[in-house]
């Protein structure tokens, strides 16, 4: 995936665009709003605000409408909610304040390009048990489960990439929209009360401190 890293500053764009690069990203930066209005087509943008030549807000805006497609996280220190709102309503469509962990970053870049590209609908099998993600239904052995629904986007999220670990972070960003440390505790309590409800406890597995997988499936 091509990454464009709209960043002045120099330092901190060759820091960011080096460990974009270990997660195997091609990189691409430009240091102003020139030089990203000239860049070549990207899937996504690292867009930080305080730019030499233009306002960042109207640069989304421009690349919003010259790249309908494109995906654009803003990446800034200005973190207050009437930035945040301007940011999104701008085009933008992940606002992340700055000082924040690559960790978060990555789960946010995730959880954007999937986004941008939705799988298709399907239902994912496992055993009796049955989570169509058309119908935000899940049923076991043709019953029923009603869950919350904090519970089904959180099972969605694994169904999705049945067999697959899903990082802490993910989850947290795609079911509460942040990677706070805090919530970890509120994954843990809903992830619990899932398992129960599904009547199968190893059908989720947990790899501590990183993440969980729904054990097999088939879409």
């Amino acid at each position: 995936m091509r990454v464009l890293v709209v960043e002045d500053d120099v330092r901190v764009a060759a820091a960011l665009a080096s460990a974009l690069r270990r997660e195997k990203y091609e990189v691409l930066h430009a240091a102003s709003a020139a030089e990203a209005l000239a860049a070549p087509s990207v899937d996504l943008i690292l867009l930080d605000l305080g730019l030499p030549d233009r306002d960042g807000i109207e640069l989304c805006r421009r690349l919003r409408m010259s790249a309908p497609d494109v995906a654009i996280i803003v990446v800034t220190a200005r973190g207050e909610e009437r930035d945040r709102i301007i940011g999104l309503r701008s085009g933008a469509d992940d606002y992340i304040v700055k000082p924040y962990s690559f960790a978060e970053l990555g789960a946010r870049i995730e959880a954007v390009m999937r986004r941008a590209r939705p799988r298709p609908k399907a239902a994912v099998e496992i055993g009796g048990l049955r989570v169509d993600l058309a119908t935000h239904s899940v049923t076991k052995d043709g019953h029923p489960i009603a869950l919350t629904r904090k519970e089904f986007s959180l099972l969605a999220c694994l169904a999705h990439v049945p067999g697959i670990l899903v990082s802490r972070e993910r989850l947290l960003i795609e079911v509460w929209g942040t990677a706070w440390h805090g919530g970890g505790r509120t994954l843990d309590v809903h992830m619990a009360t899932l398992r129960a409800k599904l009547g199968e406890p190893a059908v989720i597995e947990t790899v501590r401190g990183v993440g969980y997988r729904l054990a097999g499936g088939v879409g």
